[in-house]
């Protein structure tokens, strides 16, 4: 019911700033919260910052300051600005969507985009 397109990975160098984006395409559904989590190799995923659809948000504590996440209801897209960026910030960033579905009694459910990778390199 849902799609997620994620964009913006690439590779920057250290003290560089990348922006992710990510859509949920589909239809029946509404959002509660879209946020960004990331997996490094080796590592356990990891939540980098939630973004409610009222516009609450959580960060990593480790992340505070230099990302910032903000939503699009209309548009049903959230954004991550990502500022300083640390070689130890490359990882798998993956988009995640709770979202009530209409066609499943509007029950909760969690939805994940592929991933974009972003490398902090020299």
């Amino acid at each position: 019911q849902v799609q997620l397109v994620e964009s913006g990975g690439g590779l920057v160098q250290p003290g560089g700033s990348l922006r992710l984006s990510c859509a949920a395409l589909g239809s029946n559904f509404r959002i509660s919260d879209m946020g960004w989590y990331r997996r490094a190799p080796g590592k356990q995923r990891e939540l980098v910052a939630v973004v409610t659809s009222d516009g609450s948000t959580n960060y990593a504590d480790s992340l505070k300051g230099r990302f910032t996440i903000s939503i699009d209801n209309a548009k049903n897209t959230v954004s991550l600005q990502m500022n300083s960026l640390k070689p130890e910030d490359s990882a798998v960033y993956y988009c995640q969507v709770r979202a009530i579905d209409y066609r499943a009694y509007g029950r909760l459910h969690d939805y994940w985009g592929q991933g974009t990778q972003v490398t902090v390199s020299s």
